[in-house]
């Protein structure tokens, strides 16, 4: 099995118990990894909603077995994934998440129903 990439929105639906959230099990949490850029944007979708910003972090954290700093690689496929993902309005955590699931050799999850229409050569799985 490829490593589990999780984007943001994947992360939130855990964390809050939407639809979905029963497809990433414990096998593929126990697995998952995030970029720090995607953890970062968690992180701060929680503090808005009145998290203290520690314990958003922490809970963050507990969806993924590892988060991984953006590398000079990663950002610059972020970059570039730009031409082929502005039609989908992809940001930047977004285009961070399949850069990171590009090196690693791994498959993405997220909610975002639109990636559904990526054709990048990274597995996407919409979780609802």
């Amino acid at each position: 099995m490829s490593r589990p990439v999780f984007d943001a929105s994947a992360i939130l639906c855990i964390l809050q118990n939407e639809r979905g959230a029963d497809k990433l099990t414990e096998q593929i949490r126990d697995t998952a990894v995030a970029s720090a850029v995607n953890m970062a944007e968690v992180q701060g979708k929680l503090v808005l909603k009145g998290s203290d910003p520690e314990i958003a972090w922490d809970d963050a954290l507990l969806c993924v077995s590892e988060v991984e700093a953006l590398t000079a690689e990663q950002a610059k496929l972020a970059g570039s994934l730009i031409q082929s993902t502005a039609l989908y309005g992809l940001s930047l955590g977004d285009r961070s998440c399949l850069a990171l699931a590009f090196t690693l050799g791994g498959e993405v999850y997220t909610t975002d129903k639109t990636w559904k229409n990526l054709k990048l050569g990274v597995p996407i799985h919409v979780i609802r």
